[in-house]
């Protein structure tokens, strides 16, 4: 298997990659994750992260000019993915180190990720944090579930379990002819409509998971309809922004659902898309989003992710005739999605993997022209992870004064009870 994987990147680096993977190395989009550590971390310790990293993950070791997938990598290379720096203190981190990653995709011979750590030059601060380290890698390579399970010290490969149920010859070549009229229309709308390119910042909160989940409870709506709500409702509603539109539009990430044997073989996540009606009272807005989410997680949407598994296929087959298509403006076309909502799975820090790291964990995700709030609970910490638009960074404060005035109110007893699978 080894040898035919070699023969596989040699003729093409991205061989190995799904059509899924494929559309996101070409996007460039890239996620992180960033934690403080008890440990002052070196250049060996970075290494072994990464040896540690590489055997539960594989596929970190493909995507690249002279890949060897499936074996560790040189010292040389080690080096070049590898950084360790100095600094006096810890002000203003995490924040001031998330970016975009170009750096990760600007050599087309290293791996398609980086591991470094900053170290406090004085030793362990009065929080006891010692140094902070961050893993930026293409989002081809690493999705929130494999970040969940590597932050467990457990594996990210892939494997059988990916596997999903058999589906009819009908299904299969419907699915095909529609996922290519998908790919033109969506190749050609971008051509309109495809998001400018305006200043972007990226910004964290982390708020006591304790916190909100006695507010949810309180109010009797679901966690992940109380998260929604508090940051649409701060970022969208009231001043300058979006509170003229009627609705938002937004899509959000899970990993519950079924799948079919024609779905993506690296994509663990299903899509939802929603349009939550903006009202100002919060209340109201909050209920309704509770009942939106409600039903649409009832619905069965394993055909939807066949059709944008096909176009995908569809559009990796006609860059392959031609490299100007899709073209660099499709990239960019989010088909009116306002705000992108990934809730990943709960990060517990457990093994070798995460020895020494103290929470708050923090992950995120950045993709061109696409506004995201990524959710990651952990232990203890529910960190919000935004990669925005300036404009909305600037108004992420507000969800920290919305939750206080909401905790503030004489709330009546719920009148429901809702059973949470947020762990």
């Amino acid at each position: 298997m080894l040898l035919q994987a070699q023969a596989a990147v040699d003729r093409h680096p991205q061989a190995l990659f799904s059509d899924f993977q494929w559309f996101l190395f070409e996007a460039r989009d890239a996620v992180y994750f960033t934690a403080f550590s008890e440990l002052s971390l070196d250049k060996d310790a970075l290494g072994n992260i990464v040896a540690e990293m590489v055997a539960r993950a594989p596929q970190l070791t493909h995507g690249f000019v002279g890949a060897r997938p499936g074996q560790p990598f040189p010292k040389h290379m080690l080096d070049a993915i590898t950084e360790v720096t100095v600094v006096e203190d810890f002000e203003g981190y995490p924040d001031k180190w998330i970016s975009k990653s170009e750096d990760i995709f600007a050599r087309a011979d290293l791996p398609l990720f980086r591991v470094q750590a900053a170290v406090r030059r004085g030793g362990p601060d009065s929080e006891g944090r010692a140094s902070i380290l961050q893993v930026r890698a293409s989002h081809a390579l690493l999705e929130g579930a494999d970040s969940a399970m590597l932050t467990r010290s457990q594996s990210a490969a892939r494997g059988s379990a990916m596997q999903g149920r058999k589906v009819s010859f009908l299904l299969r070549l419907v699915t095909g002819l529609r996922g290519q009229f998908m790919a033109w229309s969506y190749i050609g709308l971008a051509q309109i409509f495809a998001a400018k390119i305006k200043p972007w910042g990226f910004k964290t909160l982390a708020i006591k998971r304790l916190r909100l989940k006695a507010l949810a409870a309180r109010l009797g709506v679901r966690q992940r309809s109380l998260y929604f709500a508090l940051v649409t409702h701060g970022l969208h509603v009231g001043g300058e922004g979006h509170a003229s539109k009627a609705v938002i539009a937004v899509a959000y990430t899970l990993l519950e659902g079924h799948r079919t044997e024609i779905d993506d073989d690296f994509m663990r996540v299903r899509a939802l898309l929603a349009k939550f009606k903006v009202k100002d009272d919060f209340l109201t807005y909050l209920r309704e989003i509770d009942d939106t989410v409600g039903q649409l997680e009832k619905k069965e949407i394993s055909k939807f992710m066949g059709l944008m598994t096909s176009a995908m296929h569809n559009i990796r087959g006609l860059n392959s005739l031609w490299k100007g298509l899709p073209g660099r403006r499709f990239w960019r076309f989010n088909m009116g999605i306002e705000m992108a909502l990934t809730l990943v799975p709960p990060h517990r820090t457990y093994g070798p993997m995460t020895q020494g790291m103290i929470e708050p964990l923090y992950v995120g995700a950045w993709h061109p022209g696409q506004n995201i709030c990524t959710f990651c609970p952990g232990r203890d910490y529910v960190t919000l992870n935004f990669s925005m638009e300036e404009s909305h960074i600037a108004r992420v404060d507000n969800i920290m004064r919305l939750l206080e005035r909401i905790e503030a109110m004489d709330l009546p007893v719920a009148s429901k009870q809702v059973v949470e699978e947020e762990g």
